[in-house]
C-alpha cells in the first residue's frame, strides 16, 4: 500500500512538471520577462507612466519600489538582495554612492532628449562631469513667506533672524537645510568642511531659535497656509503647494545663494539589466512622458522642451521655473564623509538646548528631561525598597 501511494505521488509530480513544460514550450503561461527593478520616492510618478513603459516594452516587468528617505534607500540598496536597476536619489547621496564605487556610467549619447536637459543642472558638484547621472526633477531650498505679515521684501537670509518676527518663524527640522540657511548668511559654502564655519552656523541658529516658534517639516505646511505664521524655511515644489492654498503666500530665494536639489536616475552596480534601465531612463526623458510626470506631481522638469507643453501660468511661476538669476548663486548638496558628524553636533546641540543661553525655554525638551529623570528616581527607590525586603527575608531565613 505505502509503495503504491509513493508511485502515484511520484506519477502525480510528473505529470505537473509535464504540464508546466508544455505551458512554457506553448508559450501560454511561463513568461519570458525581464524584471526591472525601479527604486524611486513615494508618490514621484504619474501611475500610468509604467504601464505605458510597460506597453512599449513588452520584454519588461516592470517591479516598483518606493522609499521615503535617501537614508533608507542607501541601507536597503546595500543590505539587501534586491538588484536594483534604477534608483531616484538625490545629490549628496548620488555623490556618496559614486564615491563607494556603486554606480554604473550612463552613456548619455543614448538619450535622444539629453540634450534638453537645462543647461544650469549639468556639471552639479555632485556629478561634476555628467557620468553617472540623469535629472528626474528638481528645485530649490528657499523662503515661504505672509505677504500680509512680513514689511518690506524678502530678498536676504538676514529675514529670519530680524527680532521683529520673533515668534512668526518656522524652521525646517532638517540639519542640512537649516545649517545650509546659516552658513550662507555667514558667507560660507553649505557644503564646507571647515570645523570653524560649522560651529558658528550652529551659534548663529542658537542665537535665532528664540524667534523660531516651531521646528518642522510636513508638519509646518498647514500652519503657514492658514496665515498662522509670517517666514518659513521649505522648498520650493512644496512652496508651489502652499502658495496654491493661500494666495496671500509668496516664495523668495535669497540674493546671498541657496541650495538647489536635484533627484537623479542613476543605474547602481547592483543591476542585472543595465540595457532596461537605460531604456526606462531614456524614457522618462521624453517630452510626453516627462510632461506627465511634472503634470502629476508639480516638481519642476529638468527639460526644456517640456515647458513648452506645460500649462502657461506655471511656466511663468518663478518657483516651478526659477530664472537663471535667481539661480545663478544656488549649489548643490555634496557627501560630506567624516564632517556630516560635525553638522549632527552642531544641530544637537541646538535641538536639545533648553534656550536658557538664548532666552528660549524649550518646554518639550524639559518635559522630556523631566520624566525621564523622575522615573529614574522612582526606580532607584524601588530598587532599595526591594533590596531590603530580600535581606530582611534572608536574615528571617
Amino acid at each position: 500500500m505505502l509503495k503504491q501511494m509513493n508511485f502515484r505521488r511520484i506519477g502525480s509530480l510528473a505529470l505537473l512538471i509535464l504540464l508546466v513544460l508544455g505551458v512554457c514550450l506553448t508559450g501560454t503561461g511561463c513568461s519570458s520577462k525581464q524584471k526591472l527593478y525601479i527604486f524611486n520616492w513615494g508618490d514621484y510618478i504619474a501611475p500610468e507612466i509604467l504601464d505605458l513603459f510597460e506597453a512599449e516594452y513588452p520584454q519588461y516587468d516592470v517591479i516598483y519600489d518606493n522609499f521615503d528617505t535617501n537614508e533608507t534607500m542607501y541601507q536597503k540598496l546595500v543590505s539587501t538582495n534586491t538588484p536594483y536597476d534604477v534608483l531616484v536619489p538625490s545629490d549628496y547621496m548620488i555623490a556618496r554612492l559614486i564615491q563607494e564605487d556603486r554606480l554604473h556610467k550612463i552613456d548619455t549619447s543614448k538619450i535622444a532628449n539629453y540634450a534638453y536637459i537645462r543647461e544650469s543642472l549639468k556639471g552639479a558638484a555632485f556629478d561634476p562631469n555628467d557620468e553617472y547621472s540623469v535629472p528626474y526633477l528638481w528645485g530649490t531650498l528657499g523662503i515661504v513667506y505672509n505677504k500680509k505679515l512680513v514689511k518690506g521684501p524678502v530678498d536676504s537670509w538676514d529675514v529670519l533672524w530680524d527680532p521683529q518676527y520673533k515668534g512668526n518663524i518656522l524652521m525646517m527640522d532638517s540639519v542640512r537645510d537649516s545649517m545650509a540657511a546659516a552658513l550662507i548668511k555667514l558667507g560660507h559654502s553649505l557644503n564646507t568642511k571647515d570645523p570653524e564655519a560649522i560651529k558658528a552656523a550652529g551659534k548663529l541658529l542658537e542665537q535665532q531659535k528664540p524667534l523660531v516658534a516651531q521646528y518642522g517639516v510636513d508638519d509646518i505646511k498647514e500652519p503657514m497656509i492658514n496665515g498662522n505664521y509670517a517666514l518659513c524655511l521649505h522648498y520650493s515644489g512644496d512652496a508651489l503647494w502652499m502658495m496654491q492654498q493661500n494666495p496671500d503666500l509668496e516664495y523668495a530665494i535669497p540674493k546671498e545663494g541657496s541650495n538647489v536639489w536635484i533627484d537623479s536616475m542613476v543605474i547602481p552596480k547592483t543591476s542585472k539589466n543595465y540595457d532596461g534601465a537605460m531604456a526606462f531612463i531614456e524614457f522618462m526623458c521624453r517630452p510626453e512622458i516627462a510632461f506627465l510626470n511634472t503634470d502629476y506631481n508639480a516638481y519642476s522638469t529638468p527639460l526644456t522642451n517640456v515647458l513648452e507643453m506645460v500649462d502657461e501660468e506655471m511656466v511663468n511661476n518663478h518657483v516651478y521655473n526659477p530664472s537663471n538669476e535667481e539661480t545663478a548663486k544656488t549649489e548643490a548638496y555634496v557627501h560630506l564623509g567624516d564632517t556630516t558628524e560635525l553638522y549632527n553636533t552642531a544641530w544637537e546641540k541646538l535641538r536639545l538646548s533648553t534656550g536658557a543661553e538664548s532666552g528660549q525655554i524649550d518646554w518639550p525638551l524639559v518635559w522630556l528631561y523631566g520624566s525621564l529623570t523622575l522615573i529614574g528616581i522612582v526606580l532607584a527607590i524601588a530598587s532599595k525598597i526591594r533590596k531590603k525586603r530580600l535581606d530582611k527575608i534572608r536574615y528571617s531565613d
